[in-house]
């Protein structure tokens, strides 16, 4: 029985959405997103979060094909029926998308609420041959005040960096949603956590702040993809997950999205955001 002198004043059902792409079936990967989307609104979720590349697929052969399958941000047919989506569920959706603009291809993620478009982020640190297709990101991290919540996001390798959780946790950010498309990492011991899982149980720790990670599963022209989706407290630690390593699946948190601010305090003399010391940090070489 909860205690009725606690009050939630943000609460939020976080659903992370483990799916498995195919490169060039965009329209069998959108018909799979809206199950899964749907499934996870019926089970109360308000925010939910699906992997990188998630209408797409990820291991393009060429940019032309990587080009045949973007769309514009907001106005493609992927934006649309998240957009419809979001209203008619009244959800917030974070999703992994192949965005075009004018000639130029980013790897980015967008942020859709019931009224919807709301923003984009683009991957600011391409991974391996992602050189080769799309543009690096030129919108920073923004975050997006939303109906549930301060939103930021960012992608997959975007994670190894701390500079990417510090800049949301500055700019005001409640929550991180990533849209990941994880891979094995040399060295992973079978019997310990994903080496991805640590790096951002790491950044909500250090940053007192949440994070939601939506990888996907599956082996896509001979690249496997880890799965082990994961949602994780202010605190550093799991509250929903991690996901298995193959299979489709939806993990969920209920969370107090305002735990994420008022307990930056640690304790009566320290606060993680407060204590940072700029002035004596040395600049990089």
């Amino acid at each position: 029985m909860s205690d009725p002198g606690i009050v939630s004043e943000a609460p939020l059902r976080v659903a992370c959405l483990q799916m498995r792409p195919n490169v060039g079936e965009k329209f069998v990967n959108l018909a799979s997103s809206e199950q899964l989307i749907r499934e996870a609104a019926s089970a109360g979720a308000q925010l939910v979060v699906l992997p990188e590349l998630a209408n797409s697929g990820y291991m393009f052969r060429t940019r032309e094909e990587a080009f045949e399958l973007s769309e514009e941000v907001p106005g493609g047919e992927t934006s649309e029926l998240w957009e419809s989506l979001a209203n008619l569920l009244n959800v917030t959706i974070v999703a992994g998308i192949c965005e075009r603009d004018g000639s130029a291809l980013y790897n980015s993620a967008v942020t859709i609420g019931p009224n919807g478009y709301i923003g984009t982020y683009r991957k600011v640190h391409l991974w391996g041959k992602e050189a080769l297709f799309f543009e690096s990101g030129n919108l920073g991290f923004p975050v997006f005040t939303t109906g549930v919540g301060r939103i930021a996001s960012f992608i997959c390798y975007d994670c190894w960096f701390a500079e990417a959780f510090r800049c949301c946790a500055l700019k005001g950010a409640d929550i991180l949603c990533v849209p990941t498309n994880w891979v094995p990492i040399p060295g992973q011991l079978e019997d310990r956590e994903a080496m991805a899982n640590l790096i951002v149980m790491a950044g909500a720790h250090t940053n007192s702040v949440f994070v939601a990670a939506a990888d996907r599963v599956g082996t896509e022209r001979g690249q496997p993809f880890i799965g082990q989706s994961v949602i994780v407290s202010y605190t550093g630690w799991p509250i929903g997950g991690p996901a298995s390593k193959d299979e489709e699946e939806i993990i969920y948190a209920d969370i107090n999205l305002s735990d994420a601010r008022k307990r930056r305090t640690w304790n009566e003399f320290n606060h993680i955001l407060r204590d940072r010391r700029p002035e004596v940090y040395s600049q990089e070489m």
